[in-house]
C-alpha cells in the first residue's frame, strides 16, 4: 500500500475555547492509502498538543509508517497496527489515521457500510451532545446557545472564572436540554465539591474530567460524594488505564485521537462493559472523515459526544454526522465519506 497524507486547514463557526485555550483555525491530517489494484482508504488524523502532537509531528510519523504499509497486507488490520505501533510509540493521532484508513479499505472491498461489515445496529446510536466552548461574555454566550438550540443535549466548557454564571445563563436559554458539563482538568477537587450543587441545581447529568490527569485518588474523593457520575477522559487513554479506574470514575471518554486506533477503542469498550462502566466517546475538532471513523462504533456507547465536524464551517468532507444530535450513519460502503 502507498501512503498519501495531505494536510487540512478548517475553521470553527466561533473560536473554540477551553479551560487550557483554544483557537477558530484548525489544522489536521487527510490520509490516504491506497492498494496495489487502486482501492483506497481514507482516515484522518487531528492531533492534540496536549497529547505531544501536532501536524509537524504526525507528517513525520507517517513518513516512519510508509515504508511498515509498503509490503502490508491490507486485511491483517491486527498485524498492520501492531507493526505501525512498534515502527513508532505513541503518535496515536497519526496512528488512527492508518487504522481508520485500512477499516475504511476493508469495509469498501466488501462492500459495506463498516457498521453493518462490524455486524452493529445504527439505530442504537446515542445522541451526540453538541458542545458549548467557553464564551467571552454573557451576549455571546446566549447567542452560541440559542444557536445550538436543535441539540437536546449541550456539552458545556467549564474552567473560566464565571463557571456558576455559565451554568445559569445557559439553562435560562436552554430550559429543556439535557445538560453535560466539561472541566479539562481545571478544577481541584475542593473547587468540584463547591461545583456540585450548582451543578446539581441545573440538572447536569454528567461531570467530565474535573481533576488533573493523574489525580485519581481526587476523582475517587469527588466521585464518593458526587451524585452526578464522573467521566474519566484525560485519565484514560487506552484500555490498560481502565482497570485502574474502576471504582474512582463512573465510566470512561474514548477518543480515537488518544488511543490510537478502531480496534483499541472496541477493546476499550469491552474492557470498560467488563467493569460496567459507563462508555462515551469523545473527539476532538476534526472534519466528517474524523468522526465517521468513530460514529460507526457509537451504536455501542452509551453517550456520545462527535460534535467536532458540526462545529465547522467549512467541513471539506460529506458522511455521517449528528444532525439535531442524531448520530446518522449511512449505507454508503466503508466510512461512507466523500468529498465536498
Amino acid at each position: 500500500m502507498q501512503l498519501f497524507a495531505e494536510t487540512l486547514t478548517v475553521r470553527t463557526r466561533h473560536p473554540f475555547i477551553i479551560a487550557r485555550g483554544g483557537q477558530d483555525s484548525w489544522r489536521t491530517v487527510f490520509v490516504r492509502l491506497v492498494d496495489r489494484d487502486g482501492a483506497e482508504g481514507w482516515g484522518e488524523a487531528a492531533p492534540s498538543r496536549f497529547y505531544g502532537e501536532t501536524v509537524d509531528t504526525v507528517r513525520v510519523a507517517l513518513e516512519r509508517f510508509a515504508p511498515v504499509l509498503a509490503d502490508a497486507d491490507a486485511w491483517s488490520i491486527e498485524a498492520v497496527e501492531r507493526a505501525v505501533e512498534q515502527a513508532l510509540r505513541g503518535n496515536a493521532a497519526a496512528r488512527v489515521a492508518v487504522s481508520a484508513a485500512l477499516h475504511d479499505l476493508a469495509a469498501k472491498r466488501v462492500g459495506l457500510p463498516l457498521w453493518k461489515w462490524w455486524g452493529l445496529d445504527r439505530t442504537a446510536a446515542p445522541l451526540s451532545s453538541f458542545t458549548i466552548g467557553i464564551a467571552p461574555d454573557e451576549t455571546t454566550l446566549r447567542a452560541r446557545v440559542r444557536e445550538a438550540a436543535p441539540y437536546p443535549i449541550l456539552k458545556i466548557k467549564l474552567g473560566s472564572s464565571w463557571d456558576r454564571d455559565v451554568l445559569r445563563i445557559v439553562r435560562e436559554e436552554a430550559p429543556r436540554a439535557t445538560l453535560r458539563v466539561d472541566a479539562n482538568c481545571a478544577w481541584t477537587p475542593k473547587q468540584t465539591l463547591a461545583m456540585l450543587q450548582p451543578l446539581t441545581d441545573v440538572g447536569v447529568d454528567i461531570l467530565e474530567q474535573p481533576l488533573a490527569p493523574h489525580d485519581l485518588e481526587g476523582l475517587r474523593f469527588v466521585r464518593d460524594r458526587s451524585p452526578i457520575p464522573v467521566i474519566a477522559d484525560e485519565s484514560c487513554l487506552v484500555a490498560t488505564d481502565i482497570p485502574k479506574l474502576v471504582g474512582v470514575v463512573d465510566g470512561v471518554n474514548i477518543k480515537l485521537a488518544k488511543c490510537g486506533s478502531l480496534r483499541e477503542a472496541l477493546r476499550m469498550i469491552a474492557v470498560a462493559r467488563a467493569h460496567g462502566m459507563r462508555v462515551m466517546c469523545g473527539c476532538m475538532i476534526e472534519t466528517t472523515l474524523g468522526i465517521a471513523a468513530a460514529a460507526h462504533f457509537a451504536p455501542l456507547l452509551d453517550d456520545a459526544d462527535l460534535d467536532g465536524a458540526a462545529l465547522l464551517a467549512d467541513d471539506p468532507f460529506t458522511g455521517p454526522g449528528i444532525p439535531a444530535g442524531q448520530v446518522t450513519l449511512g449505507d454508503a460502503p466503508g466510512l461512507g465519506v466523500s468529498r465536498a
